[in-house]
């Protein structure tokens, strides 16, 4: 039962935290407060009623248009949201400890810091990919922050479970993505941001935790499905090499492709090559 309860619960969170994520993807790149003024709508100026901002719902009830002076409400807004509850009920099914249940309280704990860990970097991969789309920028505000609590969340894990391996792991995962990817701004700047740089460090920290498998499709899953996006928008939309593709939302997706199947995927790569 707590199977099909905790999933649900988490998405239902994650679809409030979407909300809150539409206010940051907006303003942190205008340099706005994200806490005041309260949210109103960009045609006629008026405050969102609560009744009008249930995640999803209000947005589908409404039309999709302001209630007061009937502009169009965009679709992302929603997506969003949606796209949040989504990730946060994969997290919750792929480390929620539903074995460490019936395990120690230090299992119990290392599992569910572990959880909070790749929730929290759900919430932070949602809105930089957005950001990243939109300005193709990936705002230190956002991503800095982010090293210190997810260091904090796993040291908690690595002391609770006495797996000092993992975090080790993590560490120079971190470090092995930072400086392949500082190598690569370095040569080629226009192709690549210190951004990128920052957020590279912050993934191989993560995917360095789970382990070497998870680290190396998360290394390189972005670079084949944003050179298969390239590729397609050179063929149907006509782009050129001069076409500026963000490329925070691939390092993102090719994380999440590592944490959901990386290991699977790894070891179906080795047994490809005869390596297993």
């Amino acid at each position: 039962m707590i199977m099909i309860v905790a999933p649900v619960l988490a998405g239902g969170f994650g679809l409030l935290i979407g909300s809150f994520l539409n206010v940051v993807i907006f303003r942190v790149p205008a340099g706005r407060s994200i806490v005041s003024p309260p949210s109103a709508c960009g045609g006629c100026g008026a405050g969102i009623r609560p009744f009008d901002n249930i995640p999803v719902l209000s947005w589908l009830l409404l039309g999709g248009r302001c209630r007061d002076c009937k502009v169009g409400i965009s679709w992302r807004y929603p997506l969003v949201e949606l796209l949040t509850g989504i990730v946060f009920a994969a997290v919750v099914l792929r480390f929620a400890p539903w074995n460490a249940l019936e395990g120690t309280a230090s299992e119990i704990i290392g599992a569910l810091a572990v959880t909070l860990a790749f929730v929290m970097l759900a919430a932070v991969g949602v809105a930089l990919a957005w950001i990243d789309i939109d300005t193709h920028r990936l705002p230190d505000v956002i991503v800095l922050p982010a090293y210190p609590v997810l260091a904090v969340l796993l040291i908690i894990a690595a002391a609770a479970t006495g797996d000092w391996w993992a975090l080790l792991r993590a560490g120079l995962g971190g470090a092995i993505l930072l400086v392949a990817y500082f190598a690569m701004a370095f040569a080629y700047p226009k192709g690549m941001g210190l951004g990128d740089v920052k957020l590279a460090g912050l993934l191989g920290i993560a995917l360095g935790w789970l382990g070497w498998g998870e680290l190396a499709v998360g290394a390189f899953s972005p670079f084949l499905l944003g050179g298969l996006f390239a590729v397609a928008l050179v063929v149907f939309k006509g782009a050129g090499r001069g076409s500026g593709i963000p490329f925070g939302p691939w390092m993102l997706g090719g994380t999440a492709l590592a944490v959901l199947a990386g290991e699977p995927i790894w070891r179906g790569y080795l047994r490809l090559v005869g390596l297993e």
